[in-house]
């Protein structure tokens, strides 16, 4: 097969896990980085293609949606094949050994701790100097779309947000447990592009793509603090994410695989 079985799958999960729990923080700091610029210039992309369709929107907004949500998975493609550490994948990937007894609390925490860290800050680098500095979106329709979409993410309710956070997640995780099931290059975008655009179309929250997001939009002007992007949408878009890629996959397939 030119696939790795759901079985096998969980396997070369616990090899990646193994792999990021062996690389030394500065480096792991590094890649951390780099995926937190990943999905903020997959996030710049959405505003750019989708954020330009106010006509579309108006009259078929679902196909707006879908076109915002096609070109996102950039990010995660690039984490993926290139190389990166991002926050919400590995909520996944340590989970199995951990139930297994073969990783610690405290070697998670470590990695969770430097990785969030890190995409925050590779984030807010693209915010500020791509999107911000750039002016890409001072002009409309982009700039209304850029603040609608920061003052919409903190809105909702603590726990609605969380929820969306939850199954954010577990798209986001599966999205990568279908590109380790890959073995080609073609077949890893394959699978990561079909749950990333859905999530995103659906509207769903995903916390580093959040950090882009809804930066953006403050260094733009919304009607949102910092105090709320952090309490009213991060908090509770990160507990959800946790959630979803921890118990949803992670727990899930090592109940049935490995457990």
């Amino acid at each position: 097969m030119n696939y790795y079985s759901a079985k096998e799958i969980v396997e070369q999960v616990n090899k990646v896990a193994q792999a990021k729990a062996d690389t030394n923080a500065n480096k792991t700091f590094v890649l951390a980085l780099l995926a937190g610029g990943y999905i903020a210039m997959g996030g710049l992309l959405a505003i750019v293609v989708g954020g330009g369709l106010p006509g579309i929107s108006a009259s078929n907004p679902g196909i707006q949606k879908l076109l915002f949500g096609a070109v996102f998975p950039l990010g995660l493609i690039l984490c993926a094949i290139a190389g990166a550490d991002l926050f919400t994948g590995n909520t996944a990937y340590f989970i199995p050994g951990l139930l297994s007894g073969k990783r610690s609390v405290k070697t998670i925490l470590k990695n969770w701790g430097i990785v969030y860290v890190g995409n925050f800050i590779g984030s807010l680098i693209v915010a500020f100097l791509f999107a911000y500095y750039c002016g890409l979106f001072s002009k409309e329709p982009w700039l209304s779309s850029t603040i609608s979409i920061g003052e919409y993410k903190t809105a909702s309710p603590f726990l609605k947000t969380m929820v969306k956070g939850i199954a954010c997640n577990w798209m986001v995780a599966l999205a990568m447990w279908l590109a380790y099931a890959a073995k080609d290059v073609s077949g890893k975008i394959l699978g990561i592009w079909f749950p990333i655009t859905a999530f995103v179309a659906m509207g769903f929250e995903h916390s580093v793509a959040n950090m882009f997001f809804i930066p953006t939009a403050i260094f733009y002007g919304a009607d949102v603090s910092w105090t709320t992007f952090l309490f009213s949408n991060l908090l509770p878009v990160t507990l959800g994410n946790i959630i979803g890629g921890a118990l949803f996959v992670g727990t899930a397939y090592w109940f049935v695989y490995e457990k």
